[in-house]
């Protein structure tokens, strides 16, 4: 019967207008980002030095005057893969450059890092690094290339110079990678001075921490891979800041002290490359300091400023220096609110630059002869970002762009200019070029709906109130053929943690392809951005802190409820499907609240937090041995008798995010009870699954709930 109803809708679907085409799943699971991306300028970029702007269409590099939006072809591809033929280097298939000068690009193309000329046509510089390097970063003069191999870094200089700056033998020691697994805004592990003379990276000492095991089925046997996974409350690794010298060959380690079980973070150079800021936190992550150290012999020198917090402090970003390098700018929530502060080279703040309960999303550029600084912010809404100019002297802003909606502004290097790039959720790109104080010189691109003839259903927005006014905003999406008379399932798509904003006003909401083609076989797509999701400030982040899925699910369940108000929504069959701290949430709502809910599908779900790692894990929770309370009450280990629907749980066998451990002892868990529960692994991926392979994915998740819901 289940299968005849399915076939139902699906043939119902087929009989829409012979206008409108059907998505296949591999389109919309595949295609979202590539054939259906909306129209846009390729390749966008400002060329240094002048006043134009650049772009790639049909294989060519285009550049366009501000000043009379005239255009002139820079360079083919066909003309670049000629100019690198000739110096021996094998020919690229797209030409993505990033301006070096106004006449230099940089090209990248596997082992090979090439500076080419495009005024004199020739290649000015090139770096073949070995085949097995990885993190290749051209130094800002132009002059060596530093990369990872194993555990160690090497450079390389333009006379093809190899140079081992370490040469690590020992198990556990790691050289300028990144380090505190990504958290803290750590994304890479080396750090060039911006006179390329010196190369501080992070020497990461993890052969104290616990070997996790995983398992590699590719061999005729077997085999264990390592990992170091240090979990929450137990032994972390260590980490130190040292600085190599080109023109010595000495390497210097900054003394950063004890303990040792702390976070380096937020690197930054002093303009005079006499010394470098590490922004330092306590293990606790609720004591920042802001140090200071000597370059020539890492000596401490001072501690700029401190930030502390009850629950935890998480910088983000460095702090960017003036040019004269006796003042800086820095990035800090400290009232609550993500906002721009001011401060002397001596460490003394001069003023809070920014304020208001709003967030600055991100900086954009400073124009210090003016006293500007550029950023985008959620000060109209927290859907919406918009450009704004501070002055930095006496606070007044400036609001830049117009439109509800979301704006991603490029500024140009003289301060003149802005190319605009915007949507909404009705609006897929609108790209404009604008004076620097926000006045429309030219609209570049109004890109038409790229699901044109496609039956494709746009998604809406809304807003749920709380009882105490706070607002929680939502997106709901209904079948094309949607009829108001009937009742519909309802799948609910989650995530619900930091570092999330899921709902958004840009181009569908910030809704998946697979989620509209899903609303087509006759579901009512849902999402809810909870407390604990990120752009509202530290309070409405912050009361998730030692209690994990507590107020999410609250909230969760403040949306299903406004569901069940709707008079198409079937309040018995709901169900819900989230990834990572989604799948942590799906089953969170299956257990703790399993009389609302038929049906779930969990991915790469966290179980029980002290199987999770401590950089994340000890923010949001504290140790184990710290919060045993608030570790148990999240533990799902602890609610399995209470399933009532049917629940799927999907993860992957070489997961280094969220290890295996966590869904089998789950599944372990309602063996012991007696609890039936579907399981299914993905071979070889790690944290989800990708390329075509997530087809399969989607198809399983559509395909358990038609069977189920």
């Amino acid at each position: 019967m289940k299968q005849f109803k399915v076939l139902l809708v699906l043939l119902m679907i087929t009989s829409i207008s012979y206008a409108q085409k059907q998505l296949t799943l591999e389109q919309a699971v595949l295609q979202q980002a590539t054939v259906f991306r909306p129209k846009t300028l390729n390749g966008f970029s400002w060329r240094p030095g002048t006043s134009e702007y650049t772009y790639i269409v049909n294989d060519s590099l285009i550049a366009v005057n501000t000043k009379d939006l005239k255009q002139k072809n820079i360079i083919t591809l066909t003309a670049v893969n000629s100019i690198l033929k000739n110096s021996g280097i094998a020919p690229i298939k797209q030409l993505f450059p990033i301006w070096l000068s106004s006449s230099r690009i940089l090209l990248k193309r596997r082992n090979t890092i090439a500076i080419l000329d495009v005024v004199n046509h020739k290649v000015e510089a090139k770096f073949v690094i070995p085949d097995d390097a990885k993190g290749a970063e051209l130094s800002p003069d132009a002059k060596r290339v530093s990369y990872l191999k194993g555990s160690n870094l090497f450079m390389m200089e333009l006379n093809g110079n190899e140079i081992a700056v370490t040469n690590d033998s020992v198990d556990g020691f790691v050289n300028g990678q990144s380090v505190h697994r990504n958290e803290f805004g750590i994304s890479k592990g080396t750090f060039w001075s911006p006179s390329g003379r010196y190369l501080a990276y992070y020497h990461m000492n993890e052969s104290m921490v616990t070997q996790y095991p995983l398992v590699d089925i590719t061999k005729r046997v077997g085999e264990a891979v390592f990992i170091r996974y240090p979990m929450a409350g137990m032994k972390s690794h260590e980490v130190t800041v040292r600085i190599y010298d080109t023109q010595t060959g000495n390497t210097t380690e900054m003394q950063t002290g004890e303990p040792r079980e702390q976070y380096l973070t937020n690197l930054a150079w002093t303009p005079d490359e006499k010394s470098i800021l590490i922004a330092i936190l306590n293990r606790e992550q609720n004591h920042l300091k802001m140090n200071t150290y000597r370059v020539i012999d890492g000596a401490y020198e001072t501690t700029l400023f401190e930030e502390v917090n009850e629950k935890y402090v998480e910088p983000l970003m460095p702090v960017q220096f003036m040019k004269s390098g006796e003042q800086f700018l820095w990035l800090s929530r400290r009232d609550g609110w993500n906002h721009i502060y001011l401060y002397g080279i001596d460490g003394k703040l001069i003023k809070q630059v920014t304020n208001g309960n709003w967030e600055i999303t991100e900086v954009h550029a400073v124009d210090e002869s003016n006293g500007l600084v550029y950023f985008t912010a959620t000060k109209d809404s927290p859907l919406d970002r918009h450009l704004y100019s501070v002055n930095i002297k006496d606070g007044k802003l400036q609001k830049l762009t117009q439109g509800e909606g979301t704006h991603r502004p490029a500024i140009s290097p003289d301060y003149k200019y802005f190319v605009d790039f915007y949507s909404s959720i009705n609006v897929p790109n609108r790209v404009g070029l604008f004076t620097i104080s926000g006045k429309s010189i030219h609209q570049l691109i109004d890109a038409p709906n790229p699901y044109n003839g496609y039956a494709v259903p746009m998604p809406q927005l809304m807003t749920i109130q709380k009882a105490d006014g706070t607002e929680l905003y939502g997106r709901l999406i209904k079948p094309t053929l949607f009829d108001s008379t009937k009742r519909y399932p309802v799948v609910v798509y989650v995530y619900g943690g930091p570092h999330s904003q899921l709902v958004t006003n840009s181009w569908m909401g910030g809704a998946r392809l697979w989620e509209c083609y899903m609303a087509n076989l006759g579901y009512i797509m849902f999402t809810l951005d909870n407390r604990g999701t990120s752009n509202r400030g530290a309070e409405f982040e912050q009361v998730i802190h030692r209690q994990l899925g507590a107020a999410e699910l609250e909230d969760q369940l403040l949306g299903l409820k406004f569901l069940k108000t709707l008079p198409f929504v079937d309040s018995t069959r709901i169900g819900v499907h989230g990834w990572s701290f989604g799948g942590f949430m799906t089953i969170t709502m299956m257990l703790r609240a399993s009389e609302q809910f038929k049906v779930g599908v969990a991915g790469g779900p966290v179980t029980d937090w002290k199987f999770y790692e401590v950089m994340y894990g000890e923010r949001y929770m504290d140790t184990p041995q710290q919060n045993p309370d608030g570790y148990s009450k999240a533990d799902l280990k602890n609610y399995v008798k209470n399933l009532k629907g049917k629940l799927l749980i999907i993860h992957d066998d070489m997961d280094k995010t969220v290890v295996p451990q966590h869904s089998l002892t789950l599944i372990h868990e309602f063996v012991k009870n007696s609890v039936q529960v579907d399981f299914f692994m993905y071979p070889q991926h790690d944290h989800n699954v990708y390329g075509k392979d997530r087809v399969h994915l989607i198809n399983k998740i559509i395909n358990y709930f038609n069977d189920n819901l």
